[in-house]
């Protein structure tokens, strides 16, 4: 079940609905990013003002310059490691559009919902920037402290971390947040292994990016299979 679900996902990776929102999330991170390191450098600057009186020195003119200069080239730094968690967190907010396309793609006989209010996209983006960024940081640490042991307890994490997130984004569009909570913990086992599937594409650059709409999809097949109302044609079991 997980395979197969993963391998749908992988073939519409090239649904135009599916590179819309990975293109949509790409460039509002860019935009976040930016403004961010705008915002920063223009505070530094502010800050530190025109002319500062250092010891020996005197007054001098250029430190806000050095110190503007220096957090760009810090932030550009940053956004290397960030631009993956960030778009990641980003691209999920509208992950809704995803499930939607699989589900008129592969179910067409379910009757369609209302969506994921803006609200609950809102939160789900944040959690899962913030499971991604946890995700990173341990790849990095576990990399660096455990170089043998750190790659399967890099899998094992976020296998369970991604699972988490995803299913419930999946599942809360047709079942409300407490019943995709339910079905999470009663589907544990199945939902962490497929969460596992998807923590590889995230030491792949670039291919990373696509962790979310990839996830999103996958779990969208998972969740319809595991609640049993539809069979292999896409049509109701009963």
């Amino acid at each position: 079940m997980i395979l197969s679900s993963f391998f749908k996902a992988l073939a519409q990776l090239s649904d135009p609905r599916f590179r819309a929102v990975l293109w949509r999330g790409i460039g509002l991170t860019l935009l976040l990013l930016g403004g961010l390191t705008a915002v920063l450098v223009w505070g530094v600057g502010w800050l530190v003002g025109d002319a500062v009186t250092l010891p020996l020195l005197g007054e001098v003119q250029w430190v806000d310059n050095v110190l503007s200069w220096a957090f760009l080239a810090l932030m550009i730094v940053l956004s290397v490691f960030l631009m993956v968690p960030v778009a990641s967190g980003v691209v999920s907010m509208f992950l809704d559009e995803v499930a939607e396309a699989v589900e008129r793609r592969h179910y067409p006989a379910l009757p369609k919902v209302a969506g994921t209010p803006l609200k609950d996209e809102i939160i789900d983006g944040l959690s899962a920037m913030g499971v991604l960024i946890v995700a990173n940081i341990l790849a990095i640490l576990l990399t660096l402290i455990l170089p043998i042991a750190g790659l399967p307890v890099f899998f094992a994490v976020n296998g369970y971390l991604l699972g988490r997130e995803y299913f419930t984004v999946a599942a809360m569009r047709r079942v409300g947040r407490k019943r995709a909570l339910e079905l999470r913990r009663r589907h544990g086992v199945t939902i962490w292994l497929a969460g596992v599937l998807m923590a590889a594409p995230l030491m792949v650059p670039i291919l990373n990016l696509v962790v979310p709409i990839l996830g999103a999809a996958t779990f969208t097949h998972i969740f319809h299979r595991l609640q049993g109302k539809m069979n292999e044609s896409g049509q109701p079991s009963g």
